[in-house]
């Protein structure tokens, strides 16, 4: 069963975070009351505890909690199978053993998904598609052919009468004529159609007891049915970190709304390209003084300025856990409880968690208009994707900074950018590379474009945002994973191999982070 209910909650505003782990016995109350609240009204029967307990028993490592904090509000189960019994046609019952999970193969070679479940009140965060994402990083892990599983057609009941059968209704959807809630997401996260089932579950009203039949196959296990079935156009290879970078236009808006309404969009299109990170550029919220009809001397700017903090922060990393999406959050200027104003990068985990990074190094301009003062601390962030480093502009030119990160196990450096004309890029740009070049890690550059009519030090931008790569064999010819047309308000997405990197450093044409003569010279840091 699949099943996903409407409702909502600002998980943001909480203050909680979103994980999906591995669910254990002493959830099977709470898996219980999930159900049920899910379930009731369908006519489909809410789990039992006996029937949970026979399924974390079964196959303990194929069952996913999702958890608000210590709230579970969500649930998968998957169990292990022949396709001798996965692909033909058969009833929820029957493979499932009404729902004890017993049918597990310890050897089967396809992986089956019997259940999601997804509490109403987290409606818009993504939910189902973690746990899609935690079934697939399964399968891969177990090097399974695939994943099979029959979907639910919750929306068939009310529309029977407009498309006459069942089979009309599938056919709509999977040719994109109409949208389906259950299906279309099905079909998004790349599961083929392999036919229609009738009675697969009879208590199931609203889907008049038939089910879909569908497939993913494991890009990791190159079959004959995989290379026939699988969608190459938007692929992306395993074991890859997909970035996008932002490169933003500045323009006048009228109220914070409108202002976070432009920051969504390019959040919703990144994570709609199934993303992992989107990148925005620093100073990002100079745009907000652009609400004011007037032009604000520096002390004023930077006041108003930070009294956004707050409602920035929240709203962002609400983005980030509704979007499923890591959020490196450009740059900000926050006063700190000191009573310093420093240029801060957020970066918003899409579990919840926020960290920040502030920019070290002021430009003088900073310092000159808006009394700037930099920050003493420079730590890698650890994510779900490996960890990371925040170098903020000006940063990203001494080399010291770009090094310390590398020590601690950075492998990408996200360097949000803010450039007035091109010479000013291009230090920042040509320093990127060596970055990447000398630390053999990926580098992504974010950049503002156009203008702020009466935002002081905001008069006009230059920027071509890029991914930067090492330059060797196992990397784009230049350098250049993507980049941008210069001063266009656009995206570049690339896929990065983080394997590529330690390749690289172990065994490529030159290995700079092994050969370093440490008898010799050595970077200290004194700060924390």
């Amino acid at each position: 069963m699949a099943n996903t209910i409407a409702g909502s909650k600002n998980i943001a505003a909480s203050g909680k975070v979103l994980r999906v782990r591995t669910a254990t016995l002493a959830d099977i109350s709470a898996i219980a009351a999930l159900s049920k609240r899910v379930y009731t009204g369908t006519g489909i029967d809410p789990y039992s505890r006996a029937e949970l307990r026979g399924q974390l028993n079964n196959f303990p490592e194929g069952k996913f909690a999702v958890t608000l904090d210590e709230e579970i509000v969500g649930y998968c189960a998957t169990f292990r199978v022949s396709g001798d019994v996965c692909l033909r046609p058969h009833s929820w019952a029957a493979i499932t053993a009404n729902g004890y999970g017993t049918r597990h193969d310890p050897d089967g070679e396809w992986l089956y998904g019997m259940e999601v479940c997804v509490d109403s009140s987290v409606r818009g965060y993504r939910i189902g598609q973690r746990l899609y994402n935690a079934r697939k990083k399964l399968c891969e892990e177990l090097g399974l052919k695939g994943i099979v599983f029959v979907g639910r057609l919750p929306s068939l009941s009310r529309r029977i009468k407009k498309y006459g059968t069942a089979e009309n209704y599938l056919d709509a959807v999977v040719n994109q004529k109409t949208r389906d809630p259950v299906l279309s997401f099905q079909l998004r996260n790349n599961f083929e159609v392999i036919d229609l089932m009738p009675n697969y579950l009879t208590d199931d009203k609203d889907s008049m007891g038939y089910g879909v039949h569908l497939v993913w196959h494991n890009p990791k296990v190159e079959t004959a049915a995989n290379v026939a079935h699988t969608k190459r156009h938007g692929g992306r290879q395993p074991d890859t970190v997909r970035v996008g970078t932002v490169q933003y236009m500045q323009r006048r808006v009228t109220s914070f709304v409108e202002f976070m309404s432009f920051i969504e969009y390019f959040v919703d299109v990144v994570a709609d390209y199934k993303g992992d990170f989107v990148v925005f550029p620093e100073l990002i919220t100079l745009q907000l003084l652009s609400i004011e009809d007037q032009e604000l001397t520096p002390i004023q700017s930077i006041e108003a300025l930070t009294k956004y903090t707050p409602r920035y922060v929240e709203a962002m990393q609400d983005l980030a856990v509704r979007y499923n999406i890591n959020i490196i959050g450009g740059s900000h200027p926050t006063r700190v409880p000191n009573g310093r104003v420093e240029n801060i990068s957020y970066v918003f985990h899409r579990d919840g968690r926020v960290d920040e990074q502030a920019k070290i190094h002021p430009t003088p301009n900073e310092v000159y208009w808006w009394n700037i003062e930099g920050g003493n601390e420079l730590q890698v962030i650890d994510t779900d994707c490996g960890p990371i480093g925040v170098l903020i502009c000006y940063d990203s030119e001494f080399p010291e900074l770009g090094r310390h990160l590398v020590d601690q196990g950075a492998e990408i450096l996200f360097v949000p950018f803010c450039t007035d004309e091109r010479q000013s890029y291009m230090r920042v740009r040509y320093s990127c590379q060596a970055r990447a070049v000398e630390n053999q890690v990926y580098v992504v550059m974010s950049g503002n474009v156009g203008n702020l009519p009466n935002v002081a030090n905001m008069d006009i931008q230059y920027a071509q945002s890029c991914i930067l790569t090492p330059c060797d064999f196992h990397f784009a010819r230049d350098g250049i994973a993507a980049d941008t047309t210069p001063n266009v308000e656009t995206v570049a997405i690339a896929d990065l191999r983080p394997e590529s990197l330690r390749v690289a450093r172990n065994s490529g044409t030159v290995q700079n982070l092994r050969d370093r003569r440490h008898d010799l010279y050595q970077m200290k840091w004194r700060g924390n």
